[in-house]
């Protein structure tokens, strides 16, 4: 009955999820995709605080890495169970009271704090446009969706600094042309002091835990709330930055 019961929460969850990326999707051709392409990448260099062009340019260069990404998940059981539950992450879906109520040194208080001490809502994610595919647009709303728990898990803030270095881990791991342009683009928008930070220790460290961590878009990250984050870690290989 058990078995059953998942099996009907997953259709559902996936209907869902078909139903509200339907509402949303754009049909595009590949002469718009390339200008789309074009015109938000520009856009994106110019502005790099424009989420909506950032978002546009991944999802119209992204659909082999989404493939990718896909078939990574399939290698574990947790990735496995992501794609077929569909999960999302907002403030529907994620009691953040009870994540403000738990044990300081827990992933759920982490990214609690994360999210408060940096001002973001779960809800700030746009919903996927350009993408046909339900279960590859799935795995790009997944990605934005635990991007700030990527964040938080790696304990980088969302300053210019933290935003390439967590770009590059991903870039890394996803292969996202937009994660990787953003890596490199946003390093030359450093500061000299933050640039030799960089080179010197971001860079090294988010290369190496991008190679050798878990793949984090496979982390049922929502299942793991009271999991004590130097556990999580350990388990998904990834050694805290510290700069002296």
């Amino acid at each position: 009955m058990r078995i059953y019961l998942k099996r009907f929460q997953s259709s559902l969850a996936a209907a869902r999820f078909k139903d509200e990326m339907q509402k949303n999707f754009i049909q595009t051709n590949l002469f718009q995709k390339t200008l789309l392409t074009i015109g938000s990448a520009s856009v994106a260099l110019l502005n790099p605080h424009r989420g909506d062009m950032i978002a546009c340019l991944g999802e119209v260069t992204g659909t082999t890495a989404l493939v990718n990404m896909r078939n990574k998940m399939l290698e574990t059981n947790e990735g496995v169970e992501i794609l077929n539950t569909q999960p999302r992450i907002n403030s529907k879906t994620v009691c953040f009271k009870s994540l403000s109520e738990m044990p300081k040194n827990t992933l759920g208080r982490v990214y609690y704090d994360f999210m408060i001490d940096n001002k973001i809502t779960a809800d700030s994610r746009l919903p996927v446009q350009f993408i046909a595919d339900p279960d590859l647009a799935y795995v790009m709303q997944r990605y934005r969706e635990v991007h700030d728990l990527v964040h938080s898990v790696l304990f980088m803030k969302t300053t210019m600094l933290g935003e390439v270095t967590v770009k590059w881990v991903e870039g890394i791991q996803t292969k996202l042309p937009m994660c990787i342009g953003g890596g490199i683009w946003g390093a030359a928008r450093l500061k000299p002091k933050h640039r030799q930070l960089y080179l010197n220790h971001y860079l090294p460290w988010a290369i190496k835990t991008g190679k050798n961590a878990a793949f984090l878009q496979g982390i049922y990250f929502e299942k793991r709330w009271d999991q004590d984050i130097d556990d999580f870690h350990r388990e998904m290989n990834i050694v805290k930055l510290n700069v002296k």
